[in-house]
């Protein structure tokens, strides 16, 4: 897009910067989004892992502290599709690690995350909060749905790993189009989890959408610092989205075995797994996902079903005092994280922008 263009995006979205923080749900805090905001881009919170109720107090939580704008990330997957028996030989495949750690695994699992395709109230509370900015993840909803938010004024982002389902979301009425390459971290966005994955990289899809699609592009995926955010640009996005680079701020809510996998040899070796949750995603190397590299993808419970089994069986470990069942999300660049406050990194991207 043009200059003027990519400036009247950003100012209809309310910031002044090209950087949109990465909507990390259960590692992106509502003090981390108001950070971001207040020093002059688009901060996010992922709603996905919560319920509306949820979701409306983290709202509440940012706007006491920045009256910038906001985007509410949503997760748009099909609902799981339970098998018991699946589930079951899941579960005795995890029971030699529970027992591993002193604990036993779970009696049984469930579909611990809803999603916004069929969750009425957490689309009756976005009507009312009225964020500046939703966005997508996985999918996009009904059009009824999306239509009722951009009723609303609400200015609506889907995320995209190839130039196909950029195009699905264009359709569907999306204003902006995140490209999620395949060096992001966690969770890949593919809309259909059966289907064939190109696997393209950050730059080529970029590039291939905003060739293609007469909308907004947002760069995702390896962005860590203001070299990158300018490459992107160059590239014809409006915006970079980055979220590793996130993750070692202070506001994060990455625990301290997480923060230490970051800075360490881990950060060279991230991994795509779907043994942790049931979806593919990108991962720092750990106990977890070598574990996993010699699981069949069929052997696993759905999404995000298997998540309940992976994260009982962190919290097991964790309680022992071992930090190597998480889930780690990096991206590839992930060594070049930097331990810092939100504010510090905005500013030092700023300068390595404009150096």
């Amino acid at each position: 897009m043009s200059s003027a263009s990519s400036q009247a995006f950003l100012e209809r979205i309310g910031i002044r910067l090209p950087i949109i923080q990465a909507p990390m749900a259960g590692i992106s805090p509502p003090a981390m989004a108001a950070a971001v905001s207040n020093a002059g881009g688009l901060g996010s919170i992922g709603v996905g892992a919560t319920n509306a109720a949820g979701a409306r107090a983290m709202i509440k939580a940012v706007r006491e502290l920045s009256s910038g704008p906001l985007n509410v990330n949503l997760f748009c997957h099909r609902p799981a599709q339970a098998d018991a028996a699946l589930e079951a030989a899941w579960i005795d495949r995890l029971q030699p690690l529970f027992k591993q750690y002193g604990a036993a695994a779970t009696a049984g699992l469930s579909e611990i995350y809803r999603s916004f395709v069929e969750d009425d109230d957490m689309l009756a509370m976005l009507l009312e909060e009225k964020p500046k900015v939703v966005s997508f993840h996985f999918g996009i909803p009904a059009p009824e749905r999306v239509r009722a938010l951009r009723e609303a004024g609400i200015v609506l982002l889907g995320s995209a790993t190839s130039l196909a389902e950029a195009r699905m979301l264009a359709d569907g009425g999306v204003d902006a189009i995140v490209a999620q390459g395949y060096e992001a971290g966690g969770h890949r966005g593919t809309f259909d989890v059966d289907g064939h994955d190109d696997r393209l990289g950050t730059l080529a899809l970029t590039r291939l959408i905003a060739r293609h699609i007469d909308l907004p592009v947002i760069a995702a995926g390896g962005i860590m610092d203001g070299a990158g955010i300018n490459a992107a640009l160059q590239l014809g996005a409006v915006a970079a989205q980055l979220g590793t680079a996130f993750v070692g701020c202070d506001e994060s809510l990455a625990d301290a075995g997480y923060r230490a996998a970051l800075f360490s040899d881990a950060a060279h070796h991230t991994t795509m797994t779907c043994a942790i949750s049931g979806r593919m995603a990108r991962a720092l190397s750990n106990d977890f996902t070598r574990w996993g590299a010699d699981v069949s993808v069929q052997d696993i419970p759905d999404y995000p079903i298997a998540y309940d089994a992976g994260k009982a069986l962190h919290a097991a470990a964790k309680a022992a005092g071992q930090f190597g069942y998480g889930a780690q999300w990096a991206g590839q660049g992930a060594p070049l994280a930097r331990a810092l406050p939100v504010a510090e990194l905005m500013k030092a991207l700023v300068e390595e922008m404009n150096g």
